[in-house]
């Protein structure tokens, strides 16, 4: 092992390099600890076959930590939200000028939806570009609807669930709308696009991948 593992040095490379002799059975005592450390994993009797056989790299042995499963922060249930009331608008808050900002952006983001309003836009790219856009800060009427009470009903819409549209209106009433059963309209830049609320029963997340019928029933 002696001869294949390292060698003496003589004493004019003892000087060269400045390193005291060791005596041979320290320097055969500090080489097989050295290779007990970085070949764990083998016998002694292993370790010399392999070192007459083939070369040997050695190598830094670690052991490997386990991972600690890292819990995700859950956010609020949905029974939760409705309890705390995090998304209701508070009466103060119910005023139809305080989201006339909001009616402006949405105005700039139909626009650059469908590269821009003209007079020569075709109403069905913009029908089917509306019917996937986020309509919170449009302004919606009911056009038609079983319920007579709510034809008529203008307002900035505030807040879209999967089942009801939450309108403000000029006079600072705050109007909550079934879609079911209700046609809405909604106008912008002159065109008008109507809207079935019972074929529209979808989250405005869910919307965007909905693939919509160019022609559909119009029954309520």
């Amino acid at each position: 092992m002696k001869s294949v593992v390292y060698h003496a040095f003589s004493q004019k490379e003892a000087e060269e390099f400045d390193v005291q002799h060791a005596g041979p059975q320290r320097a055969e005592a500090f080489v097989r600890a050295f290779l007990k450390r970085c070949t764990p994993r083998m016998s002694a009797q292993a370790r010399e076959d392999q070192l007459q056989r083939k070369a040997v790299v050695l190598d830094y042995f670690a052991r490997r930590k386990r991972k600690e499963k890292t819990k995700r922060a859950r956010g609020l249930s949905a029974r939760q939200r409705r309890e705390l009331r995090l998304f209701d608008v508070r009466p103060e808050q119910q005023r139809y000028s305080l989201f006339l900002p909001l009616h402006d952006l949405w105005k700039q983001y139909i626009r650059d939806l469908c590269g821009g309003l003209k007079a020569d836009t075709q109403p069905q790219a913009v029908q089917a570009k509306l019917l996937k856009a986020d309509l919170h800060g449009a302004v919606i009427s009911v056009t038609k609807s079983k319920c007579p009470s709510y034809v008529g009903v203008t307002g900035i819409l505030l807040q879209e669930t999967k089942h009801v549209f939450k309108i403000i209106t000029k006079e600072d009433r705050l109007k909550v709308i079934p879609k079911l059963n209700c046609v809405f309209a909604v106008e912008t830049d002159g065109f008008v696009s109507y809207i079935y609320g019972s074929k529209f029963q979808l989250r405005s997340s869910e919307r965007s991948a909905k693939k919509f019928k160019a022609k559909g029933t119009i029954d309520l």
